[in-house]
C-alpha cells in the first residue's frame, strides 16, 4: 500500500512540475513586462527590478498553481487509467478511493499553502511593492529625458538638453505661480539631490527671470537650488490582523478575501470531481482530460468570480459544501460503484 502511494505521488510530482513550470514562466513574463512599464515613472535599476519581480511571486504562485494542480491531476489519473494501471490496482484488491487517498492528501498539502500564500504572503508583498513604489516616487529620480518639453519637477517644468545619470547640461525650468506670475530658470550645469527625504534641483551658472503684469526681474547666480513641494502621499504599512480586519468595513477587501479562500480550497475540492471522469476504463470510455480540465477550471472560477462581486461568508460555505458533494457523488456514481 505504501509503495503504490508513493507510486501516485512521484507520478503526480512529475507531472505538475511539467505543468507549472512552463505555466509559471510565462506569467513571469507577463509579470516583468508589466514591472518594466514602471520605467516610464520611476528609474529602476537590474536588481531593484528583480526585488519587484521577487514582491510578485507569491501573486504568480497563487494563480499558476490551482490550474496546475488540476491539470497534473488530471494526466495522471488518465494515464494511469489507459496504460490499464488503475486496473490492475483493482485486480488486486484495492478500492479506488484507497487509490485517491495519497492525491487526497496532496489536495489538502495545496490548500494550506495556497491559503498562508494568499492571507500572509500576498498581503505583505502587495504592501512591499506599493511601499517601494511610493519610495522611488519620493525621491524623485524622474526619467527625464534630454530633449523631451512637458516633463515636471513637483510644480516645475523643466527641459534637459543632455544628461548623464543625475547630472544635466542645459537647463531649462518653468513656472507659473498665478496668472499674473511667471517664472523662468536656465542653467548651464545641475543635479538632483535628496537630503533628509526632500528633493531638490541643484542648478549651477545660469539666470533667471520673472514675469509681472507691470515688470520683468532679472538674476545671475552661481548656484540654486529648486524644491521639488509636490505632496508625498506617506504609505502606511499593515500587519496581516489590521490587513484583513479591514474587511469588516471594506467590501471590497471583503470579496477579495472570499475570493482568495474559495480559490485556495480548489486543489482539495477537484481531487473527487476531477477522479470521477478520469479514473475510466480505457475499453469502454474516452480520453477526454482536456474537457474535464477546462470545466472542471471553469467551474471553480466561476464560483470565486461570483463570490468576488456578490459573495458572503454563508455563500462561501454552500458553495464548498456544493462542490464537496457534487464530487463525491459524481466519484460514487461513475467510479466507487464499480471499483
Amino acid at each position: 500500500m505504501v509503495n503504490v502511494r508513493a507510486y501516485i505521488s512521484s507520478n503526480f510530482t512529475k507531472a505538475f512540475l511539467t505543468i507549472f513550470l512552463p505555466f509559471f514562466l510565462i506569467i513571469s513574463l507577463v509579470y516583468l513586462v508589466k514591472i518594466s512599464s514602471l520605467t516610464s515613472q520611476i528609474q529602476i535599476t537590474f536588481s531593484e527590478l528583480l526585488l519587484l519581480y521577487a514582491y510578485s511571486i507569491p501573486d504568480i504562485v497563487f494563480y499558476t498553481l490551482p490550474i496546475s494542480f488540476v491539470a497534473a491531476l488530471t494526466n495522471v489519473l488518465m494515464r494511469l487509467s489507459i496504460d490499464n494501471e488503475l486496473i490492475a490496482l483493482y485486480a488486486l484488491g484495492l478500492k479506488a478511493k484507497e487509490v485517491l487517498k495519497s492525491l487526497r492528501l496532496l489536495g489538502f498539502l495545496f490548500s494550506l499553502l495556497l491559503l498562508t500564500i494568499s492571507f500572509l504572503g500576498m498581503p505583505l508583498s502587495k504592501q512591499f511593492y506599493q511601499s517601494f513604489k511610493e519610495d522611488k516616487k519620493a525621491e524623485a529620480k524622474l526619467n527625464i529625458i534630454p530633449g523631451k518639453l512637458g516633463q515636471k519637477f513637483g510644480e516645475y517644468y523643466i527641459y534637459v538638453k543632455d544628461k548623464k545619470e543625475n547630472n544635466f547640461h542645459t537647463i531649462v525650468i518653468y513656472n507659473r505661480t498665478d496668472k499674473s506670475n511667471e517664472q523662468f530658470f536656465a542653467a548651464q550645469e545641475g543635479r538632483l539631490n535628496k537630503k533628509n527625504k526632500v528633493t531638490s534641483l541643484l542648478l549651477e551658472d545660469g539666470y533667471g527671470y520673472t514675469y509681472t503684469d507691470s515688470k520683468l526681474k532679472q538674476a545671475k547666480y552661481k548656484t540654486l537650488e529648486v524644491y521639488d513641494k509636490s505632496r508625498k502621499r506617506d504609505f502606511h504599512f499593515e500587519d496581516i490582523v489590521e490587513f484583513w480586519s479591514a474587511a469588516k468595513k471594506d467590501p471590497h477587501k471583503m470579496h477579495r478575501l472570499l475570493f482568495y479562500m474559495f480559490v485556495s480550497l480548489i486543489p482539495l475540492l477537484s481531487v473527487y470531481l476531477v477522479a470521477a471522469f478520469t479514473m475510466i476504463n480505457p475499453r469502454y470510455q474516452e480520453n477526454r482530460s482536456f474537457l474535464v480540465i477546462f470545466f472542471t477550471v471553469l467551474l471553480f472560477y466561476l464560483i470565486a468570480s461570483s463570490l468576488q462581486k456578490w459573495g458572503n461568508f454563508y455563500l462561501i460555505a454552500l458553495a464548498v459544501i456544493f462542490t464537496s458533494i457534487l464530487g463525491r457523488w459524481l466519484f460514487h456514481t461513475r467510479v466507487a460503484k464499480f471499483f
